[in-house]
């Protein structure tokens, strides 16, 4: 969708509806298929000096992490979708990479609201801290108060954003390039190596923000960090700039296979309803 198309062009509401199931099952598959890397990403990032890791319990939290994901994702896409269609059309087309970045940034900020909670919950049972997202859920706003679901809300938007507006921007810019140079729709294999090439770059880009996003989301009611800039600061004395590199090469594993399968099931499921849109709309003709 990202270069526009021909024929009439579906209004607002469609794109924001077919974009939020689009994303809700994107996302669920690439949580299910991919949490245990992504545990394993998270306890890397927290160790501290020369902790071990653990390696059991790799799908913990996983069933409540779907329940904060497929709403997140359904939000982000059904945001972005929309977004990115209006600001398309407000730049010239030599632009569009900035239609794209700030339509990714959008999404990302209307998603951070599920996003954040889901995150902290997630990555709270990854470190074995809850045994049931019920639990955790009641325990850290018993704890720490609601706001306690939003630990590192600040260090989220400063990953996430940054994140969701390149990695879009990546993807929908190599889409629009390869479809001039083919000439041709892309297959869906192509649409998920190119999923997979924006998620492995923005994904290595990314992982000091993710370190730091991850240290302030699961230290609790404790506060080690006084705030992002404690965060890197600590971070930086006590455990060198090395640190800032923690848990990169499953981060990179798992968002460039997240991104070959997001992409890959993003654009199937977008492309499946938008031919039962066409379907239905030729029967009303006849």
């Amino acid at each position: 969708m990202g270069g526009g198309g021909n024929g009439e062009s579906p209004n607002l509401l469609q794109v924001l509806f077919e974009g939020a199931i689009a994303g809700g099952a994107a996302g669920v598959v690439v949580e299910t298929a991919l949490y245990p890397i992504d545990t394993i990403k998270t306890r890397l990032q927290a160790a501290q000096g020369g902790n071990k890791i653990q390696w059991k319990g790799l799908y913990a939290g996983l069933a409540g992490n779907i329940v904060g994901v497929l709403p997140a994702s359904a939000v982000f896409i059904g945001v972005y979708e929309p977004a990115k269609r209006k600001l398309l059309e407000m730049f010239p087309e030599n632009l569009s990479a900035i239609a794209h970045l700030a339509a990714g940034a959008i999404g990302g900020a209307a998603s951070s609201i599920i996003r954040v909670p889901t995150e902290v919950v997630k990555q709270r049972m990854q470190m074995s801290q809850f045994k049931t997202a019920p639990d955790a859920v009641r325990l850290i706003v018993a704890k720490e108060g609601i706001k306690g679901l939003y630990a590192g809300y600040g260090s989220f938007l400063l990953r996430d954003l940054p994140f969701d507006a390149i990695q879009f921007c990546i993807y929908e810019q190599l889409r629009i390039g390869y479809k001039l140079a083919a000439k041709r729709d892309l297959k869906d294999a192509e649409n998920a190596i190119i999923g997979a090439f924006a998620g492995a770059i923005t994904g290595a880009l990314t992982t000091p923000l993710d370190v730091m996003k991850t240290r302030l989301m699961i230290q609790g009611p404790g506060n080690q960090y006084r705030g992002f800039i404690d965060c890197a600061q600590t971070i930086l004395r006590d455990e060198g700039a090395g640190a800032f590199l923690k848990g990169i090469e499953p981060r990179v594993l798992w968002i460039g296979i997240g991104g070959s399968i997001f992409f890959g099931v993003l654009e199937k499921t977008k492309s499946i309803l938008a031919d039962r849109t066409n379907r239905r709309d030729a029967k009303l003709k006849l």
